[in-house]
This record gives C-alpha cells, sequence and structure tokens, in this order.
C-alpha cells in the first residue's frame, strides 16, 4: 500500500497508478455503506483490467470547517488506510483539506485532480457526494463534467441495515457513545478499532497484578467510559485476548485525561513504545468508583473471567474482520 499526501508541489503519480478507477469520498469508519462504494470501484477496476485507488481528504472537513469542536474520527488515516488496504486497493490518495482548498470551484477539481493528476478513468462514489465551493459541485455536476472530461461516473445508492435505516458514521458514533460496540460492529461490518502508541502510566495495574497498555485516545473520541472485551494486535500481528477499561480512574484518581487501559490475557514483556490496535468486542460493566483497591481487584479478576468467556466463542463478521481482529 502506498499513500500519497498531495499539495501544490507533490510529484506525479507513479504511471502504474494513472487512468485508474478512482473512489471519492472521507470514508470515516469506513463502514459497511462506505464498502458499497469501495467494492463497486473495485468491480469496475477488475472489470476493465484498471488500478482501484481510493481519493480521501486529510483533515476530516468537519474539523477545519469547525476547529473549536473537532469530529470523533472513527478511523484516522493510518487506521483508514490500513482498511481500505485489506479491502484490495492500490493505494490511497490523501489529498489535505484546508479551507484554502474548500474554496476552489468545483471545475478546478475536476480538472486539476481527477483529469490532470489522477488521469481518471472512471469514478465511483455515493450518490449523494458534493464538492467545490459552497458545494456546488453534485452527482450530475459530475456525470456532465466525466463526460466532457473523458472518465465516466457511478453513484452508489444508500446502503441500508436489516431495518431499512441508512448507514452512516454519526449512527456508529451514537452507538459507541452508548457503549454498544455491537450495535457499531453490525453496522461497520467489523469491531470498532482504535490505533494509538502504548505510554508509560503510573503503573498502578502492575502493583494491582493487572499490568495495562496505556493508550491516550482524541480528546474528541465520545466511547461510553467503561469496562470492555477487547483484542489486542502488535506491530507484528500477534493477537491477545484481553480487557480493557475506557474512562478517568475513579478509584484512585478524580482527574486527567481518558485513558484506554488494556490488560493482555497470557503476556509477558514490554510494549512500551509501540503503536498498537484494541479491537472492541463487548461491553462489560461501566465505569465504576470502589471502596478499596481489594474490591477493585475483586471486580477485575470477574471482569477478567467474563471477558474471556465473551471472546472465546466469537467468530468473524466478515472478511475485513477477519482481517483486522483475528
Amino acid at each position: 500500500m502506498t499513500v500519497f499526501l498531495r499539495n501544490e508541489t507533490c510529484e506525479p503519480l507513479p504511471a502504474s497508478l494513472q487512468g485508474g478507477v478512482v473512489a471519492i469520498g472521507n470514508f470515516d469508519g469506513v463502514h459497511r455503506g462506505h464498502q458499497s462504494v469501495l467494492e463497486k470501484a473495485l468491480e469496475e477496476a477488475e472489470k476493465r483490467g484498471l488500478p482501484a485507488l481510493v481519493l480521501t481528504f486529510e483533515p476530516h472537513p468537519r474539523s477545519v470547517f469547525r476547529p473549536e469542536n473537532p469530529v470523533f474520527r472513527l478511523t484516522p488515516a493510518p487506521l483508514k488506510a490500513r482498511l481500505i488496504e485489506a479491502l484490495g486497493f492500490k493505494a490511497v490518495i490523501e489529498y489535505p483539506f484546508d479551507m484554502a482548498f474548500s474554496h476552489r470551484s468545483a471545475d478546478e477539481f475536476v480538472s486539476a485532480i481527477l483529469k490532470d493528476w489522477l488521469h481518471a478513468t472512471h469514478v465511483v462514489t455515493g450518490f449523494n457526494f458534493h464538492f467545490g465551493k459552497g458545494r456546488e459541485g453534485g452527482p450530475a455536476f459530475l456525470i456532465d463534467a466525466g463526460a466532457r472530461n473523458g472518465f465516466n461516473v457511478t453513484l452508489v445508492d444508500a446502503f441500508r441495515d436489516e431495518n431499512a435505516e441508512a448507514i452512516s458514521s454519526t449512527r456508529i458514533r451514537d452507538f459507541l457513545a452508548r457503549g454498544d460496540v455491537s450495535g457499531a460492529a453490525g453496522l461497520m461490518g467489523y469491531r470498532y478499532t482504535v490505533d494509538a502508541e502504548v505510554t508509560h502510566g503510573k503503573k498502578l495495574g502492575r502493583t494491582l497484578g493487572f499490568p495495562t497498555a496505556n493508550m491516550a485516545l482524541p480528546r474528541e473520541t465520545r466511547l461510553r467510559p467503561g469496562i470492555y472485551a477487547v483484542r489486542y494486535r502488535r506491530p507484528d500481528g500477534t493477537l491477545y485476548d484481553g480487557v480493557a477499561s475506557y474512562g478517568y480512574r475513579p478509584t484512585v484518581t478524580d482527574n486527567g485525561d481518558a485513558l484506554l487501559e488494556t490488560y493482555l490475557f497470557d503476556f509477558q514483556g514490554d510494549l512500551y513504545g509501540e503503536v498498537s490496535s484494541v479491537s472492541l468486542f463487548g461491553f462489560l460493566r461501566e465505569e465504576l468508583k470502589f471502596d478499596s483497591l481489594d474490591a477493585l481487584i475483586e471486580q477485575m479478576n470477574r471482569d477478567k473471567e467474563e471477558a474471556r468467556a465473551m471472546l472465546s466463542g466469537v467468530r468473524p463478521l466478515s472478511t475485513l474482520d477477519s482481517k483486522i481482529c483475528f
């Protein structure tokens, strides 16, 4: 997988990636709705014998327009690229999104990026994709621009779940805010996963017999504080089942930022400095304040056994889930 960061001075794309089928979108969450767009692009690329590429934008446009209220990213850029790679794309192209870019016209977007830079042969996007200054470019505009600039366009309708509701990143964020990681997984097609560096903490867990891998997630994360059954992946691909606490550690502290603290089953070693993944399989209980450390340890042992039981019978939800969490 090659990720290209595009700016006004970057080199042209390699010839092997030019003239391909390009899926366009933000794709935060790479959920089942996004996957319907991405799978259509892969299908068109295979049919035509062309490379399949994804054009996406970083940072998330909502965070540019409202920097005081940054969006809770379901899949930050590195994780999004890894998920898209797992689906089978040749490259993810991250185009820097800033206020200057937002003021470029829809015609400029088509001519400078799709035609002159990517040399797109076919473009696939969602039915409601808009682009250019003031969102002037819509589906009809894109189809007409494609006809004038030598590329075809496929629009993909909204993908609906088993209850006929359109799948969206907003719905997934709402599930996670309630701690319903199973509901979120049903919309995403894989378990909600975070990537972060393991950092040093106060090492209280080690003294209690539960050493943890501590990760600071972005402050805008809207995951419900509580205890989760999880699967942990190290950079070398090694997997461990575990139990994780996300929150503010009310028994031992009353302040500070939220941390994800993961206790790995059957593991001994040093994880500091590694950028690892934690996939959430189930919510066990809310975060509680205990009267003593002994009471906390007793509950942690119960959490450990409940997480083991939950994880013992899990199966992949999809091929993508298998590649990410199994």
